[in-house]
C-alpha cells in the first residue's frame, strides 16, 4: 500500500509540473524603439511582416554621388538667383531661393542640391499647421559625413511665412543639411534665429498634401526618431513609417527656365500664428 500510494504521489506531482506556464526565452532579433499607439490612417504594426514580399527600398536600389562624403569639397558659391525643382511621391514643387536673404543657407543648398543629397529623402516630420521637415540622407554614410558639417548662422531678413523654406537648427551656428517649409505663417522662429532664404513659388498644394498621419516626430509624436533615420537609413522609415512621403529628385532649374518662371506668384501666405 504504502509503496502505491508513493506512486500515485509522484504521479500527481508531474501532471502539476507539465501544467505550469513556461517563460520563454526567445529575445528580440534586435533592439527596437518601442512602438507607440498607430495613427488612425496607418497600418497596424503587424502588416509590416508583408515588407519581406515587397521590391528592395529605393535607397537600397540606387546610389549616390561619392562626392556628397566629403562635405568640405562643396564649397561653391551659388547663383544670386535659382530655383530647384521637387519632384516628390506626391507630386512637384518649385522653390525659388534669393542668395542675399541668407547668403551662407543658399550656398549650403545650393551645393547639396547640385550634387543630389536630397534624392530618395523622405519628409520625415510632417507637423500640420506648423512646418514640413527634411534633409536627412536615406544613405547612412552619407548622413554621417554631413552630421559635423556646419555653418554658420546667417542673419535673419526674411519672415517665416507659409511657403517659405529654411534651415533647421540645434543651436547657434549648428545648420548642416535638414530643412523645413513653414506651413502657415510662423514669424516667431524669425526672433529664434531661423532665417529664410527662399520660397515655394510653385506646388504649394503639393507641400500641403504630404502625408501627416504620424505627425510629430519622436519622441514627442507618433514620427520617427531622426538619429535612427541617420543610423539605419530609408529601410528604417520603409518598416515603421510606411506612409511618410518622399522626394524622387531634387534638381536645379536650367536658369533660362526659371527666368522665364519669374513671373509665377509666390506661396500665399496663411493667417499667422498668435
Amino acid at each position: 500500500m504504502k509503496k502505491i500510494g508513493w506512486l500515485l504521489m509522484v504521479a500527481a506531482l508531474a501532471i502539476c509540473v507539465a501544467g505550469a506556464p513556461r517563460a520563454t526565452s526567445q529575445a528580440p532579433a534586435q533592439p527596437v524603439q518601442p512602438r507607440k499607439p498607430v495613427q488612425p490612417d496607418a497600418p497596424p504594426p503587424n502588416t509590416t511582416m508583408r515588407a519581406a514580399t515587397k521590391k528592395p527600398a529605393a535607397a537600397t536600389a540606387h546610389t549616390y554621388d561619392r562626392t556628397l562624403l566629403h562635405p568640405a569639397l562643396l564649397k561653391g558659391e551659388a547663383p544670386a538667383e535659382f530655383q530647384v525643382k521637387f519632384t516628390t511621391t506626391k507630386g512637384d514643387f518649385t522653390v525659388s531661393v534669393t542668395r542675399a536673404w541668407a547668403p551662407l543657407g543658399a550656398d549650403r543648398f545650393y551645393n547639396l542640391v547640385k550634387h543630389h543629397f536630397f534624392d530618395d529623402a523622405s519628409f520625415f516630420r510632417v507637423h500640420s499647421g506648423f512646418v514640413v521637415q527634411f534633409g536627412i540622407s536615406g544613405y547612412p554614410p552619407v548622413a554621417t559625413a554631413w552630421k559635423e558639417a556646419t555653418i554658420k548662422d546667417d542673419p535673419v531678413t526674411q519672415s517665416n511665412l507659409r511657403g517659405y523654406l529654411t534651415f533647421a537648427t540645434a543651436g547657434k551656428d549648428t545648420r548642416t543639411t535638414q530643412l523645413f517649409i513653414n506651413l502657415v505663417d510662423n514669424p516667431r522662429l524669425d526672433g529664434m534665429g531661423f532665417a529664410a532664404f527662399g520660397q515655394v513659388s510653385d506646388g504649394m498644394s503639393v507641400v500641403d498634401s504630404l502625408y501627416a498621419g504620424y505627425g510629430e516626430a519622436a519622441p514627442q509624436g507618433q514620427g520617427p526618431d531622426q538619429d535612427e533615420i541617420a543610423k539605419q537609413g530609408k529601410p528604417y522609415l520603409e518598416k515603421g513609417w510606411p506612409q511618410l512621403d518622399s522626394i524622387k529628385t531634387a534638381t536645379l532649374v536650367p536658369s533660362a527656365t526659371a527666368a522665364a518662371s519669374k513671373t509665377a506668384k509666390p506661396a500665399p501666405t496663411g493667417k499667422k500664428q498668435q
